[in-house]
């Protein structure tokens, strides 16, 4: 069964269309959209500032959602993907975002709409990612402007999919 924990009296806030793995484990200030995702092994710790997800989001096997307390909140819009083991910590990440397996964001990280960070990026603190474009690299980097083709092929099939994967367990 997942851990979903309250923390100082702040219990997190799921709609009933979320879709939360048995051993994903969600604590504290967080507030989530509708079609959210959870899974297996991934943690979203809202015990030391507040975490924010738009509709459609989903957080993948193993990923940690976290914040910096009295400092960064975390603030995740519509439509995005946290890949497998990446870590998202204390940052903003606007619309239609693919954060790629293993990826690193780290406190003070705005990242703009229609973006992919790259599998094993470390976006490094304070680093203002704009929109339409693809970061790769340690540290982060812009490597090219995103084309509409990758925004449908990847960044919206992926959330997608998540939406519907989350379906089979229902």
């Amino acid at each position: 069964m997942a851990v979903i924990l309250p923390v100082k009296g702040i219990e997190p806030q799921m709609p009933e269309s979320t879709f939360i793995a048995p051993n994903a484990t969600i604590v504290g200030d967080v507030i989530m959209g509708e079609n959210c995702s959870v899974w297996f092994n991934a943690v979203v710790r809202g015990d030391v500032n507040r975490i924010r997800m738009g509709n459609q989001v989903n957080i993948q096997d193993g990923a940690c959602v976290h914040c910096t307390y009295e400092k960064t909140e975390t603030v995740l819009g519509n439509n995005v993907s946290v890949g497998h083991n990446a870590i998202v910590h204390g940052c903003t990440i606007e619309d239609n975002v693919l954060v790629g397996m293993g990826a690193i964001v780290m406190d003070n990280v705005h990242i703009g709409s229609n973006t992919i960070i790259a599998a094993g990026a470390v976006v490094l603190e304070g680093t203002q990612v704009p929109s339409g474009c693809i970061f790769a690299g340690v540290p982060a980097k812009k490597v090219k402007d995103i084309s509409a083709e990758l925004t449908e092929g990847e960044i919206n099939r992926i959330a997608n999919n998540y939406v519907m994967y989350s379906s089979w367990f229902k």
